[in-house]
């Protein structure tokens, strides 16, 4: 049977080969970092199976008892005035072996001013966009690998425009007990608009993830790798901010060999006491570093940590990301065990 799912997994991933990546699709927000754990890992992690029920939104196959009546809210400050947050929750029913999950993201872009083609103001005008979802996970029979679903209903309204969409989510994950060893694949946003902004139908921003984990043996210490946008190759494009000229005015445009193609889909993450009831938590983003450093400075862009702190049935969550030397984000949580 587990074979049988990811030859299923591979076929779907070889027709969908043509889905782009960032500014090429709309309802971008749907690939925004979940939680403050999520960021302080470096943005995708796709394998903590325990008690974060956030992670549900990021690879349904991770929903699971341990997330039985656990709410949780998360808030950032992102880049440019935009704010978001996402909700989840789940419940376990039927002697908890059958998780059910619910989750919100929502992203307010803030208030802009508006004119009309002579430069006469027309007012201000806002932005918002939201998807729900839902979500189900099951053992593959009496195997090591789980697989699960969340279906999602999209509603984005800018300005005067609005947009409405559905997608689903699928993932695979494997377990090996012995070893305290994940690994899980993820196909994100599959779908597609509904109701369009103006008449053009936009692709979703479809995306596939591989991730694996492991807890260290005599170390508090589990380390993650993640492997984003599968899809997409190349995923880098030359910076035009990074073309060089000689002295007879030839330009050179930036040359990305294979090696930092490779590189850009690599995420790095590492938590320390996962299992207590406080965390540290550190993470780097290659591609986010690349594309965002600033040539012949150091700025540190890529790099994220985080603290949570478990204080009774609460837990705090905060984790701090670079991005540029102009712009950072902060990313706060709480998570309640309702039981």
């Amino acid at each position: 049977m587990p074979k049988k799912i990811i030859t299923t997994f591979c076929l779907l991933f070889s027709v969908l080969t043509n889905a782009q990546v960032g500014g090429e699709s709309t309802y971008q927000f749907l690939n925004l970092v979940s939680s403050p754990r999520q960021a302080a890992l470096g943005g995708k992690v796709l394998t903590n199976v325990d008690y974060d029920v956030t992670q549900g939104l990021f690879n349904p196959a991770t929903i699971n008892a341990e997330m039985d009546n656990q709410l949780a809210l998360n808030y950032t400050s992102y880049l440019g005035g935009i704010s978001y947050g996402t909700a989840a929750y789940a419940y376990t029913i039927d002697r908890r072996t059958q998780t059910f999950h619910a989750g919100i993201t929502y992203v307010n872009y803030g208030s802009f001013d508006g004119y009309d083609e002579d430069g006469n103001s027309t007012g201000t005008f806002t932005g918002n966009e939201t998807a729900l979802s839902f979500g189900y996970a099951t053992q593959i029979g009496y195997s090591d690998f789980y697989a699960g679903g969340n279906i999602k209903l999209i509603t984005s309204k800018l300005e005067q425009y609005s947009s409405l969409g559905a997608a689903v989510d699928f993932g695979l994950l494997y377990i090996n007990e012995a070893l305290d060893f994940r690994a899980a694949l993820s196909v994100r946003n599959f779908g597609t608009q509904i109701t369009t902004y103006a008449g053009l139908k936009e692709n979703l921003p479809f995306e596939v993830d591989f991730g694996m984990s492991q807890r260290l043996e005599n170390v508090p210490i589990r380390w993650h790798i993640t492997l984003e946008n599968l899809q997409e190759w190349p995923i880098a494009r030359p910076n035009p901010a990074r073309t060089t000229s000689d002295l007879n005015g030839n330009q050179t445009d930036e040359e990305i060999g294979f090696l930092g193609q490779v590189m850009r889909h690599a995420i790095f993450g590492a938590e320390i006491f996962p299992e207590g009831g406080f965390n540290i938590r550190l993470g780097y983003n290659f591609r986010r570093a690349e594309e965002l450093r600033i040539v012949d400075q150091r700025n540190f862009s890529g790099l994220s940590a985080g603290i949570s702190i478990k204080m009774n049935k609460m837990r705090f969550s905060y984790t701090h990301a670079k991005y540029t030397s102009a712009a950072n984000s902060n990313f706060f949580g709480v998570q309640i065990d309702l039981n």
